[in-house]
C-alpha cells in the first residue's frame, strides 16, 4: 500500500522538538510503505495555507507534528474534511493527543502508530468545539487561567514555562472574581461570579490538568466547568486537585453540560488550544464528529 502522507512540521515546537521529532516520524511512514512530504510554513498563517493547500490536493493524512498550538493549527485545516489527522505530540502539552491516547513524546512510536492504523482503518470521528470559525479540540478557557496567559504573552523573560510560571504568581496577587453571564442550550441564563469558566470538549489543558475531568470527545456535549468566587488560599488549596480531576467535588466548583455555550464577562479574554481567541462574549459550539482521527 503507498500513498502520500503530509508531516505538518512546527520547528519551534516544545523548544525545538517539532523539527527533530519529523525525522523519526517521517522515517516510520516509509518503512510501512508510504510517500511522506514535509510542510514547514514561515509563521502560523503560511503554515495554514499551505496545510490546507496539502488537504485540498488529497493528501491521505495530515500529520502535525508539534503541540497543542500545531494540533490547533492543523484543525482548521482538516475540520469538516474526509482528511485523517494523526498528531505526533512533541510539544510542552500535548493534552489534544492524551485525550485520544496517542503516543507523548515519542515520536517514533507516533509515527509507526499512525502507519498501522492507517493500514487497519483505524480511523474514528471525533466532536470539535467551534468558535466562529475557529476549532478547538481540548478546553476553552476563561478568567484566572486566561488572565495567566495574557499576562505571560506579554512578558519576554524568562523563557518558556518559567515565564507562566510567574505569571500565575502575578495573578495570584491581583486575584478576583469575575462578572459571568453564562448561556447554556436550554436558554437559562447564569449570573455568577466565578474565578474561571471553562468549556471542555476534551478533559484537560496546561499538560495534564483535568479542568473538565468528565469531558468526552464522542458525546456531542461540552463539559463546563464553573470554579466560583473563591480566596487565593482556597484557589491554591483547590488547584492540585486538578491534576487528578477531583476538584469537580469542591463546593466552589459547578459543571453543566450543553452543546452550545456562550460565555460573557468584562475584560476577560479566552483561549482554546492554548491559542487566543479574543475577548468575551464568546459562543461555542459542539459539533459532532468534526474530524477524522488516525487513532489506536
Amino acid at each position: 500500500m503507498t500513498c502520500e502522507i503530509t508531516l505538518f512540521v512546527n520547528p519551534a515546537a516544545g523548544r525545538g522538538r517539532g523539527a527533530r521529532a519529523a525525522q523519526p516520524a517521517a522515517s516510520a511512514l516509509r518503512a510501512a510503505g508510504y510517500r511522506v512530504r514535509t510542510v514547514v510554513g514561515e509563521n502560523a498563517a503560511d503554515g495554514l495555507v499551505r496545510a490546507r493547500a496539502a488537504v485540498a490536493d488529497g493528501t491521505g493524512a495530515l500529520v502535525a507534528v508539534g503541540g497543542d498550538g500545531m494540533a490547533h493549527l492543523a484543525l482548521q485545516a482538516v475540520a469538516g474534511t474526509d482528511t485523517p489527522l494523526g498528531l505526533v505530540a512533541v510539544g510542552t502539552g500535548n493534552d489534544f493527543a492524551r485525550a485520544l491516547g496517542l503516543p507523548v513524546r515519542d515520536p517514533a512510536a507516533a509515527g509507526r502508530l499512525i502507519a498501522d492504523a492507517l493500514k487497519a482503518s483505524r480511523i474514528r470521528a471525533v466532536d470539535l468545539g467551534r468558535v466562529d470559525e475557529r476549532w478547538f479540540g481540548t478546553v476553552l478557557a476563561s478568567g484566572f487561567d486566561s488572565r495567566v496567559n495574557d499576562r505571560g504573552n506579554r512578558m519576554r523573560l524568562p523563557a518558556g514555562r518559567a515565564r507562566y510560571d510567574l505569571a500565575m504568581l502575578a495573578e495570584l496577587a491581583a486575584l478576583r472574581p469575575f462578572a459571568y453571564r453564562i448561556t447554556l442550550d436550554d436558554g437559562a441564563v447564569r449570573e455568577v461570579e466565578a474565578t474561571l469558566v471553562a468549556v471542555g470538549n476534551g478533559p484537560s489543558y496546561g499538560g495534564g490538568m483535568r479542568i473538565c475531568p468528565g469531558a468526552d470527545l464522542a458525546d456531542g456535549l461540552f463539559d463546563v466547568t464553573v470554579v466560583g468566587d473563591c480566596g487565593r488560599a482556597t484557589l491554591l488549596r483547590v488547584f492540585p486537585r486538578v491534576y487528578r480531576g477531583t476538584h469537580v467535588d469542591h463546593p466552589r466548583v459547578t459543571v453543566y453540560r450543553a452543546a452550545r455555550v456562550e460565555i460573557a464577562a468584562e475584560d476577560v479574554s479566552g483561549y482554546a488550544d492554548g491559542e487566543r481567541l479574543g475577548e468575551l462574549p464568546l459562543t461555542a459550539h459542539c459539533v459532532p464528529g468534526a474530524v477524522r482521527v488516525v487513532g489506536p
